[in-house]
């Protein structure tokens, strides 16, 4: 035993390597690791005294965990062997494909992330961009939700704006939990969105396996009581206007949750511009019939660019207003005692209705409109005139009129389409730049549906 070893320096550095990283993982890091989590949870503690709706644990479980809790679930184990026996593979090599899936999927989501940083840049962004206002807002119907139930934000889609302005104005009442598509999905970016509670989908995935992962993680979530927020259209509007529905995500949140679980409350939000930055990308991939959008990081930087240097030389604007709205809550409880034969669809076609009842009417749709009914030229009184007639046909639309002042509203809307090359002055006559029909009809189509509720109604 007392016998000296002769051994290679570098054989000596490995296995005090080899004897460090082993105290560490049995003795130092779960020291380490309880020591932050203990601080995460007096941190947490804290911002759940000021939330109307606190940060539920599923939330901030571990991603581990939640993992393994999702790839051993019932419906899941059903599904491997299922798949295993269609593609004619081990269970095995099953098993790990939706454990893959699983770690796609779930989020990891960090509160100091979400709320130190996250709820700050949204703030910043969104202000710098734009004038913002909050429309239509029932803070007594709020107050009524059952504190148990779990809240699903529905909204419709015009830009991936939506997501910063909607994650600002509901910072006080709780964290969002979206799902993001494959956009998001590129590093470091995909680390971030995680980390903010977001989870992954693939949109296009046709495989069972795949769907039952995403499904029971939904499910779960729901009866988790996790804040979520979900696009009923499924994509941006190529038009402007409300889309066709996409059953998925509702799907999954109607019938994964537990029967004797949680009500989920449900609270239709609806966002309208004075100017969506991806416009010209919608239009083009409307007119073409797909929906690619072949924005190049060249063209992104180059815009952005292009700002700062409007602000370095202090010739730097926002770009009109921005509004969102939040409809009267839905409870799901409630909506399957009165309609107790509706399928998904129905509550799907209600909840839509509820959101295109409270779309912003802002002075850009409004001058927009104007100009496309008018087919031709108008000028400024006439417009102003037009636009006034509109206001009145929407008595209980939420129409945002700067400085409450009709005339500013018409010249304001006005000075935004002719900045951007859509409108042009001609003998005082304002009309569309030829050309640019399309772009000013998708302006106006967002409020379109208002007026067609209205002339039904009369």
């Amino acid at each position: 035993m007392g016998r000296v070893v002769e051994m290679p320096l570098w054989a000596l550095v490995v296995l005090v390597g080899f004897a460090g990283v082993t105290f560490a993982s049995h003795f130092l890091f779960p020291s380490v690791r309880w020591f932050f989590r203990r601080r995460l949870e007096r941190a947490v503690a804290r911002l759940n005294e000021r939330l109307e709706r606190p940060i539920q644990p599923f939330k901030l479980a571990r991603r581990y965990d939640m993992i393994q809790r999702l790839i051993y679930d019932p419906s899941v184990l059903r599904a491997v062997t299922e798949h295993a026996r269609a593609e004619g593979i081990p269970e095995n090599v099953a098993f790990e494909r939706a454990r893959r899936y699983a770690r796609e999927i779930v989020p990891s989501f960090s509160a100091n992330l979400y709320f130190g940083f996250a709820i700050r840049v949204a703030k910043v962004l969104s202000q710098s961009l734009y004038r913002v206002r909050l429309g239509h807002f029932d803070e007594t119907a709020f107050r009524r939700i059952d504190p148990e139930a779990t809240i699903v934000f529905v909204m419709n889609h015009r830009s991936n704006m939506d997501y910063v302005l909607v994650t600002w104005l509901a910072a006080e009442r709780s964290a969002l939990s979206y799902a993001v598509g494959e956009w998001a999905r590129v590093w470091p970016l995909s680390r971030m969105i995680r980390a903010m509670g977001a989870y992954f989908i693939r949109r296009r995935s046709r495989g069972e396996l795949y769907r039952r992962v995403l499904a029971r993680y939904v499910g779960m979530a729901t009866d988790g009581g996790v804040t979520q927020a979900m696009f009923p259209e499924g994509g941006l509007s190529l038009d402007g206007g409300l889309q066709p529905l996409k059953l998925g995500l509702l799907k999954y949140i109607v019938e994964e949750r537990s029967p004797d679980g949680r009500d989920v409350v449900f609270v239709p939000v609806a966002l309208n511009y004075d100017r969506v930055f991806e416009d010209r990308l919608l239009v083009a991939a409307g007119e073409s019939g797909g929906r690619r959008f072949p924005a190049r990081i060249s063209v992104i930087a180059g815009f952005v660019l292009g700002q700062v240097w409007l602000l370095l030389r202090g010739r730097y604007h926002r770009h009109g207003y921005a509004a969102v709205s939040f409809g009267a809550p839905l409870s799901l409880r409630e909506f399957q005692r009165s309609e107790p034969m509706s399928e998904v669809r129905g509550l799907a076609r209600a909840l839509m209705a509820r959101i295109g009842a409270v779309v912003p009417v802002l002075p850009v749709p409004l001058v927009a409109r104007a100009l496309t009914e008018a087919g031709g030229a108008l000028d400024r009184e006439t417009l102003e005139a037009r636009v006034g007639a509109m206001i009145a046909v929407l008595p209980h639309a939420h129409i945002h009129l700067p400085r409450d002042d009709l005339g500013y509203a018409a010249r304001f809307g006005l000075q935004v389409l002719r900045k951007r090359g859509l409108v042009e002055e001609h003998d005082r006559q304002m009309r569309i730049v030829v050309g640019q029909e399309a772009m000013v009809a998708y302006y106006a189509r967002s409020i379109a549906h208002l007026f067609a509720a209205a002339a039904k109604n009369r």
